[in-house]
C-alpha cells in the first residue's frame, strides 16, 4: 500500500493526465463524505479532467469544496493485475484506483489536504464496487483523515453513462470487456430485472436471447 507522499504540486498532476471526457454521468456527479461535504466527480476543467471509469482503472479528478482536488489516478498504471493494467499502489509514482472484472474497486486516490483516501474497504455489501447492471457505485471509501465516502445512497450516486446498451465503460465501443462483465451474469442464480445495460431486447430479463442480439450486432464475438 501507498505510504509515501507524491512529490509533484497538484497542477503538475493535473497537466500530466492523459485528457479524456469524464464519463461519470452529469445527473449523477456527487457523493457525500461525512467530514468533507459533497464531492463531485464529474466537472474537473470542465468534465475534461474529471473522473473517468476504463476497463480496469479510473482516471482523473474529483473535487470537494472543503479541500480542493482529489487524484484517482492518471491513466498510465506501471503494473499489472493478472493481465490486464493496475495501479500498484506500492509507490507515489503508481498510485490509483484500480477496477476488477466483478466489479470490486481497489486502491489509493490522493489529495493535498486529505491525504490517502482508500477503496480497499471490506470486500462484500459494504465495499466500493461498480454494478455494471446498473451502471452505478455502491458501498463505501475510507480517507483516514476525513472519514467514509459514501458511495451507496439509493437517490445520490455516482452513475456512468449514459452510453449505449452493452458499453459498459463508456468508451464508445462494445468489445471484449464489455463481454467478458456480460458474460457471467447468465451463471449467476439471479439476474437483477433492471439490468438495462445489458437488455438487448427490452423485455427486462437477460437471458440466451439477450446473448444472441449481442453476439449477432457484434460478430467480433
Amino acid at each position: 500500500m501507498c505510504c509515501r507522499r507524491p512529490t509533484l504540486l497538484l497542477m503538475a498532476i493535473l497537466g500530466s493526465i492523459a485528457l479524456a471526457e469524464s464519463n461519470v454521468d452529469p445527473d449523477h456527479p456527487f457523493a457525500w463524505c461525512e467530514n468533507l461535504g459533497w464531492t463531485n466527480w464529474r466537472q474537473a476543467d470542465g468534465a475534461v479532467q474529471g473522473v473517468n471509469v476504463g476497463a480496469s482503472f479510473l482516471t482523473g479528478f474529483l473535487w470537494s469544496e472543503n479541500v480542493g482536488w482529489i487524484n484517482i489516478g492518471d491513466g498510465a498504471p506501471a503494473s499489472l493485475c493478472g493481465a490486464v493494467p493496475c495501479y500498484g499502489n506500492v509507490e507515489s509514482t503508481d498510485f490509483g484506483v484500480n477496477l476488477d472484472l466483478d466489479g470490486v474497486l481497489h486502491g489509493l486516490a490522493w489529495g493535498e489536504n486529505v491525504g490517502w483516501i482508500n477503496f480497499d474497504t471490506a470486500h462484500g455489501h459494504d465495499g466500493a464496487r461498480f454494478d455494471a447492471c446498473r451502471r452505478r457505485f455502491y458501498g463505501f471509501a475510507w480517507a483516514e483523515n476525513a472519514g467514509w465516502i459514501n458511495l451507496d445512497h439509493a437517490l445520490v450516486y455516482i452513475g456512468i453513462g449514459p452510453c449505449a446498451l452493452g458499453d459498459i465503460d463508456c468508451d464508445g465501443n462494445v468489445a471484449s470487456y464489455d463481454y467478458a462483465v456480460f458474460q457471467p451474469l447468465l451463471g449467476g442464480p439471479e439476474v437483477p430485472v433492471d439490468c438495462s445495460a445489458f437488455d438487448w431486447d427490452a423485455d427486462g430479463d437477460i437471458d440466451l436471447l439477450d446473448v444472441a442480439a449481442f453476439q449477432v450486432m457484434f460478430g467480433e464475438f
